[in-house]
């Protein structure tokens, strides 16, 4: 069997994995310990995100035509594929997050909703809070004059019957 064979179902994998992905980012994660990326995987893994290391040349040939291949330039060193196809932020935040933490972990790059983002783009996605939260914020925001309304009426009618 040639070795193109045996590749192609892994290149197949990649491109199955980011075909449709709201978001997928490049991680270089040289100098985690064993410990510190099991935690990684596992918070990964409970949002939804798949989380692979992959051969470079592996991704590269994935990434040819897609949404993905301007990410083939930052394909050097110890890479890692996050990859969500329902939450645009998941991946960034978790790993920003485990960045700060470990001081080892880097965002390289990543493609979200088909836009590409450097390092620096990427961070700025990291701070952008979850859909459920952002859902939370805007039900207490709507919330809140009809609250402060209540207990305005509240008030008038205890008057009242004073």
């Amino acid at each position: 069997m040639a070795k193109v064979e045996l590749k192609k179902p892994v290149v197949e994998e990649i491109a199955s994995c980011i075909d449709g992905a709201a978001c997928a980012v490049l991680v270089d994660y040289r100098g985690l310990s064993v410990e510190q990326d099991t935690r990684l995987r596992r918070e990964l893994r409970e949002a939804g995100v798949i989380y692979k290391v992959y051969k470079n040349t592996m991704m590269n040939f994935a990434f040819k035509g897609t949404a993905m291949e301007s990410l083939s330039k930052h394909l050097e060193g110890t890479n890692a594929l996050a990859v969500s196809k329902t939450d645009a932020t998941a991946p960034a935040r978790i790993i920003a997050k485990y960045a700060k933490e470990t001081q080892k972990l880097e965002m390289k790059a990543g493609v979200v909703e088909d836009t590409y983002y450097d390092a620096a783009g990427m961070q700025a996605i990291a701070s952008v809070p979850s859909r459920e939260e952002l859902l939370g914020k805007l039900l207490g925001s709507i919330q809140s004059p009809i609250a402060n309304l209540t207990r305005v009426l509240n008030q008038i009618a205890e008057a009242a019957n004073a």
